[in-house]
């Protein structure tokens, strides 16, 4: 290693580099992108990415990146395409080809087929007047002043600017799909992404005679009872018609002590709090934390401000959940 390699200075000028690569995409922005837009969003197929080599590996990101925000989408390799799997290819699909040449020989393959079965063509090139860019249906202009390898040989300006392109693409289809938050949770199933958007309050709250109940005008050592047997720290205070008109929590009876009441002669309605947190049953989990988080409490009572009661609900359960 020679004794003036410095990594700072090579790292610092690959990211200047790279920057303005993608800061150039900026001016680029224009009518061919709206029409590669238009394309994919009339599309009733899919996205069928392909590229080869490094824009190979981009070509498979940006495929998954489309497939998990709304727009369905698939790799496929060009060197495979050639032997059997351009079947893979429908008619109703738009093919994306990125190749930085636009000559790259096994992406000019497969052009006559494309043309042939009429499927709408989206190339990312550094070429507009190559092979591919004169083929494709809308070409998008991602071309590089220099890649940041210093022999200027190893792909990485271009296969950056492709990618922000990819990225650029995949959110405007996004935001003009109306894709929410749900929407992409449904995508992502298995990990904490999916449990805190898909995870209601109703699928992890307790219900029945897990809620700690008593009735007004009941002794204060009966809801002491209450709440010792059932768990929660607290418990909800109801009328005849099972509505909650308030509840009574450690720190309702701190308070209590603090002042020397006299705890066997107390009623709950004389030691309750009417103001209490609720959540609906049908709200994400994740905003339940998020209310429990902002009051600084560590149960909250699921249902309407009406009073009626569906279920209770402790931070502990959320982190069982993996919610939190």
């Amino acid at each position: 290693m020679s004794s003036k390699f410095t990594a700072n200075k090579s790292a610092l000028r690959t990211i200047e580099i790279e920057h303005k690569a993608i800061l150039a995409l900026s001016g680029r922005i224009g009518a061919e992108f709206e029409e590669a837009c238009k394309l994919i969003l009339h599309c009733s197929g899919r996205v069928v990415v392909t590229g080869m080599g490094k824009s190979g590996h981009i070509g498979n990101k940006i495929a998954a990146t489309l497939a998990s925000t709304g727009t369905p989408a698939l790799y496929v390799h060009p060197g495979e395409a050639s032997h059997g799997d351009i079947g893979m290819i429908t008619d109703d699909d738009v093919v994306l080809a990125i190749s930085n040449s636009g000559n790259t020989e096994e992406i000019t393959t497969l052009l006559p087929v494309i043309k042939r079965k009429n499927i709408p063509l989206i190339s990312f090139t550094g070429d507009k007047t190559s092979d591919l860019g004169n083929a494709a249906t809308v070409n998008l202009d991602v071309h590089v002043d220099e890649e940041a390898c210093p022999l200027g040989l190893a792909p990485t300006s271009s296969t950056t600017a492709a990618l922000v392109m990819g990225d650029a693409l995949a959110m405007a289809l996004l935001e003009e799909r109306g894709f929410t938050r749900e929407d992409f949770a449904f995508s992502h199933p298995g990990g904490n992404l999916g449990r805190r958007f898909l995870v209601k309050v109703k699928d992890v709250m307790h219900t029945g005679s897990e809620i700690p109940k008593v009735k007004l005008g009941s002794s204060l050592s009966s809801a002491l009872l209450e709440m010792s047997s059932k768990g929660f720290g607290l418990t909800t205070i109801i009328d005849d018609l099972g509505n909650v008109k308030g509840v009574f929590t450690d720190g309702d009876l701190r308070r209590a002590l603090d002042d020397r009441r006299n705890i066997d002669s107390l009623l709950i309605d004389d030691v309750m709090s009417t103001g209490y947190k609720c959540i609906p049953s049908n709200s994400l989990a994740a905003e339940a934390a998020l209310v429990m988080q902002n009051e600084n409490i560590y149960v909250i009572i699921v249902g309407q401000n009406d009073g009626v009661i569906e279920g209770i609900l402790k931070m502990h359960d959320l982190l069982q959940a993996n919610v939190i």
